[in-house]
């Protein structure tokens, strides 16, 4: 019988100012807390100097945690273009960042990732906080960013294995 490995999943809420990252692992339904953080950038600096950071900061956390996958929230549209403008160059820093190191990136739309954490689409911060600490009752005390982050690798761990049910059925 073919024994499936751990996955170590990288989750990812990206931002311009702050940067939520969330690691787990997944083995059949049992999902296991690594470590979560923050890559904090200036925002006194320009934007091309930010990214960078931003760039270089999200590197040491994949070479740190060695990632098998990763999982990016998807951007929501604000009401001003030009903040939408920026948070979408963060996001494409965000992706590029374990990718350069061949690790590959899904992409998961806020509502997905809260229903699929909380049960609930538009569920609130606390909301999807609280249960993140539930799923991963090791975690710890965590910010906003940081569980958002830990809810789109939970939210990608599910989806995995819901993907592996259906070609096993098919």
């Amino acid at each position: 019988m073919h024994q499936q490995l751990p996955r170590r999943i990288l989750g990812l809420d990206p931002g311009l100012r702050l940067t939520g990252w969330g690691v787990i692992e997944s083995h059949g339904n049992h999902l296991t807390y690594v470590a979560h953080g923050t890559v904090k950038v200036n925002t006194k600096q320009d934007l091309d100097l930010r990214l960078k950071d931003l760039f270089e900061g999200l590197s040491e956390v994949v070479r740190d945690f060695k990632p098998d996958e990763a999982a990016v929230e998807e951007t929501f549209l604000n009401k001003n273009p030009s903040t939408t403008l920026k948070l979408g160059l963060a996001r494409g820093v965000v992706m590029v960042a374990p990718t350069i190191f061949g690790v590959r990136v899904g992409e998961y739309s806020a509502n997905h990732v809260k229903k699929t954490v909380v049960g609930a689409g538009h569920a609130d911060k606390e909301q999807v906080k609280t249960m993140v600490k539930y799923l991963l009752p090791t975690c710890g005390e965590m910010t906003f960013d940081e569980a958002d982050a830990l809810a789109v690798a939970i939210c990608h761990a599910h989806t995995l294995q819901t993907q592996q049910k259906w070609m096993k059925a098919s």
